[in-house]
């Protein structure tokens, strides 16, 4: 891992294992604070994700002790006055907040200090694995500004209006506990086990027939931003697509066969 004298600017990092594509926040001396580069590389991660075929699901985690302090509002600070973009033009926004949006699904393990945008790309993520000493805030109101990664709208969404202006009008400080009640994370787990039992996730997933897991991500998502009559209304051409599909046939033969499926994404 780098350290603020090889990089004072931090890092994303991302490596390849086998379906999973695993992201590294990388600034651990700044609790994981984000510079515009870190974003910047985020959006990367996330692009190279979604491009490559052989990628079917994303792993976001963060090195030391800590998911992430925030932005590092001294460096970030300019950027957001001057309305700059965080990510590069035609990538994806980690946030999902703007085309193209990301189709693979991504899970998040969360530890120690995770504020701000760090709750942000949970909420924006699809599954969130916490470890037990998490503590959580979205605090933008004691910086004299307000969350604009999603949380006013998705806090709403998860936990209903009055658990979300806690968080949101407060700034205050929340814990595993609170995090499980507003449905802001899925698992809690002992520290130190929360990357293991995210990557445990993230791979059966992957073990299961990719363009159904984008095609039922893809239609969760419309239900939920679109109404679900919309939604329903394409359930039908969807599964005729997917049921002329290799995979579709793959997963018949593997049951006849009384053999586990060995899916290819097409």
């Amino acid at each position: 891992m780098s350290t603020d004298d090889e990089n004072a600017e931090g890092r994303v990092s991302h490596r390849r294992d086998g379906h999973l594509l695993e992201i590294v926040i990388d600034r651990p001396a700044k609790l994981n604070g984000f510079t515009p580069k870190m974003l910047l590389e985020l959006s990367e991660a996330y692009t190279v994700l979604e491009r490559d075929e052989n990628l079917r699901v994303g792993v976001l985690s963060a090195a030391g002790a800590h998911f992430t302090a925030g932005l590092d509002l001294p460096k970030v600070a300019p950027h957001i006055k001057a309305g700059k973009r965080h990510w590069a033009e035609g990538g994806i926004d980690p946030l999902d907040l703007s085309e193209p949006r990301r189709s693979k699904p991504m899970i998040v393990a969360v530890k120690g200090i995770t504020y701000t945008i760090g709750i942000e790309l949970m909420l924006a993520a699809d599954i969130v694995v916490a470890a037990s000493d998490c503590r959580f805030s979205q605090l933008e109101v004691r910086r004299g500004i307000m969350a604009a990664g999603g949380a006013c709208a998705r806090m709403v969404q998860r936990a209903g209006w009055g658990h979300a202006m806690v968080h949101l009008l407060t700034g205050d400080e929340f814990d595993c506990e609170a995090a499980v009640t507003c449905n802001f994370v899925q698992e809690v787990v002992p520290p130190g086990e929360e990357l293991t039992r995210a990557r445990a996730i993230a791979a059966r997933i992957a073990e299961q027939a990719p363009l159904a897991v984008y095609a039922t991500l893809a239609s969760a998502r419309s239900a939920l931003e679109r109404g679900f009559e919309q939604s329903f209304a394409a359930y039908k051409e969807i599964n005729m697509g997917l049921s002329d599909t290799a995979d579709a046939a793959e997963g018949v033969a593997s049951f006849v066969e009384k053999r586990p499926p060995a899916f290819q994404g097409r």
